[in-house]
């Protein structure tokens, strides 16, 4: 008989820290709002969540790895929104924040969840944090949650 495993999406006890780039702001609060009113929704207390405001995309995956390697934090989402520009920049940064992001992760050995939008025009970023639809901080939390459970039933 095949063993499946699966996380499921509902909190009770977790602590999560969130990195937010404050660099796009006018995105990237929303892509915290909606990751806060998800998390809340699947039973994460506001007492459970710990939110860091880094000035870039690029600051993320160090912040990130200081609130993993903490034993008070289960996992940390990582948000923010790194838009085309007419310059090389956009490629460094969304390369260095994913590929940090994803060495955070292997480094701790917790979940570091990569909710950081890379698009090519500002409308691209606003449908992807759109309240009543595709929305990337939403799917971050649910997505943060479900690695902790998963990661704790294996």
């Amino acid at each position: 008989m095949i063993k499946i495993i699966e996380g499921q999406v509902k909190s009770k006890g977790k602590r999560y820290g969130i990195v937010v780039s404050r660099f796009n702001d006018f995105i990237t609060k929303r892509l915290l709002d909606g990751c806060l009113k998800e998390l809340r929704r699947c039973g994460v207390k506001d007492s459970e969540v710990t939110v860091v405001w880094v000035p870039g995309a690029f600051e993320i995956p160090l912040v990130a790895r200081q609130l993993n390697e903490k034993k008070s934090i289960d996992a940390v989402i990582c948000l923010g929104a790194v838009i085309r520009g007419e310059t090389f920049h956009f490629d460094l940064v969304a390369r260095a924040a994913s590929e940090g992001i994803a060495q955070v992760a292997l480094l701790t050995k917790k979940p570091a969840i990569f909710g950081v939008l890379t698009t090519e025009t500002i409308e691209q970023a606003y449908k992807r944090s759109e309240e009543k639809g595709d929305h990337k901080g939403r799917d971050a939390a649910r997505t943060a949650i479900e690695m902790v459970n998963l990661l704790r039933k294996i």
